[in-house]
């Protein structure tokens, strides 16, 4: 996460490294600047060793591994791989920065009281979808901005199917992002890694799942006994509506902006998603150097505690460039699987982002792994069925087991364990999701490849 604290020179100069990287993804298609930028991010992750969580330490030993045997069996792989790094740390540090400069707005306030009011079936889908809504430019923000809102439920009246219903609401929520957002992170790798796929094409077909998730949650949550509902809100009529309006019309304006630099102008789809989001950054930003809006603290956040993020992304990114190439060479350019194989593979991958995730895994790993080696060797008229595998099991991995990062933000802020969310309360939907997920999956490869 950023931060908007007053910080030494060390601190200074990784955030500054982390902003050089930025720019040096926005102008990758300069020569030399992924090799910057890449240095940069290299160097970043050096001096805040301190800072990385274990997972990260292991992902930097292996970048360092695979760039040794890149240099002696296959240089060429090194500049893909400083090109998929670059661009992917550019598009999170976007993402972070369009989410600290939206999480000071007042609007937000107003819009996570609001997903309180209602019924208890309407309170927990206002919850479910609101969250995904807000997952859209906030990433993590979003859950911490939600769970705050439990927390004080929960401190007000105590826990009860009410808060409990939240908390699964909000976790599912957010996991449906990675599944149909076209601003996230898994989108992005998934197009990254499989060219022949369009994000389009992706989200026809993983926005309709992801619904499926949301409301089949409902099938898994607790029935609530009458009584009061979420604390009342004085607004109505439009007032009570317009923090909405004036989110969905940034949501809106960024996503409209990444299908148009992807689409009629040809940009990467991770270089689209990037200027998109750079440009609602720089309006925000501008808003808030004006003076006229009330945010808090210092306009430009620091980039210096990213050290994790600039590992798991930007390393993840390098690793699937290097393993891409590796796979290549060491399969043959002619390796295929049975005919049948395909659709299996398909029904499995999601079953294998899970899997990962309930032993600490990132999806963002799986996904690198999963994507450097299938997607060379995948059927290119049936790219959709292992697209769809990806983004389904990364969201019911990020919304419904322990390690990851947004159920252990719950977890802090809430109270509420990780593991009783991830065993007790969403197993059974978990599985049932993998199985419609895994399902589609083999479906859609089956079809599409005959």
């Amino acid at each position: 996460m950023t931060q908007t604290t007053p910080a030494g020179p060390l601190t200074l100069i990784r955030s500054a490294l982390a902003y050089l990287a930025l720019l040096c993804g926005v102008l990758s298609l300069i020569p030399g600047m992924a090799v910057v930028g890449a240095s940069a991010i290299v160097l970043a992750i050096l001096l805040g060793w301190r800072d990385l969580r274990l997972v990260a330490r292991v992902i930097f030993g292996l970048l360092v591994v695979m760039s040794l045997l890149a240099l002696v069996d296959e240089p060429g792989a090194l500049m893909d791989g400083a090109v998929n790094m670059t661009r992917l740390t550019a598009l999170i540090l976007t993402v972070m920065l369009l989410s600290t400069l939206l999480g000071r707005s007042r609007d937000l306030e107003r819009i996570s009281a609001s997903l309180f009011a209602g019924r208890p079936t309407v309170r927990y889908l206002s919850v479910t979808f609101g969250t995904t809504v807000l997952s859209v430019p906030l990433n993590f923000g979003s859950v911490g901005v939600v769970s705050s809102m439990i927390a004080g439920q929960v401190r007000r009246h105590g826990d009860s199917a009410m808060a409990r219903n939240a908390a699964r609401g909000t976790l599912r929520g957010f996991g449906a992002s990675p599944t149909c957002s076209p601003l996230s992170i898994s989108v992005v790798m998934t197009v990254t890694f499989l060219p022949g796929l369009h994000s389009w094409q992706l989200i026809s077909v993983s926005l309709p799942l992801a619904t499926v998730y949301l409301l089949s949650g409902l099938i898994f949550s607790e029935r609530e006994p009458g009584g009061p509902t979420g604390d009342s809100q004085g607004e109505s009529g439009l007032q009570k509506y317009l923090p909405w309006l004036r989110f969905m019309a940034i949501i809106g304006a960024i996503c409209l902006g990444a299908f148009v630099l992807s689409g009629p102008f040809g940009l990467s789809y991770s270089k689209a998603v990037t200027l998109s989001c750079l440009g609602a950054v720089g309006v925000l930003f501008a808003h808030a150097v004006s003076g006229s809006s009330c945010s808090r603290g210092n306009p430009l956040p620091s980039m210096a505690p990213v050290s994790n993020e600039l590992v798991i992304v930007g390393g993840s990114a390098f690793l699937g460039a290097l393993i891409s190439s590796f796979a290549l060479k060491w399969l043959g350019a002619g390796f295929s699987l049975p005919g049948w194989g395909y659709p299996v593979v398909a029904a499995l991958v999601p079953w294998v982002f899970f899997l990962g995730g309930m032993i600490g895994l990132n999806p963002i790993v799986i996904g690198t792994l999963t994507g450097g080696v299938l997607g060379p060797i995948w059927l290119p008229e049936a790219v959709l069925g292992l697209g769809v595998g990806m983004v389904s099991g990364w969201g019911i991995t990020t919304g419904g087991t322990p390690y990851s990062a947004n159920s252990l933000l719950m977890e802090r802020v809430t109270g509420y364990s990780a593991k009783v969310a991830a065993y007790r309360w969403n197993l059974a939907h978990s599985i049932l999701s993998l199985l419609i997920g895994g399902l589609l999956a083999a479906a859609l490869t089956a079809w599409l490849a005959v």
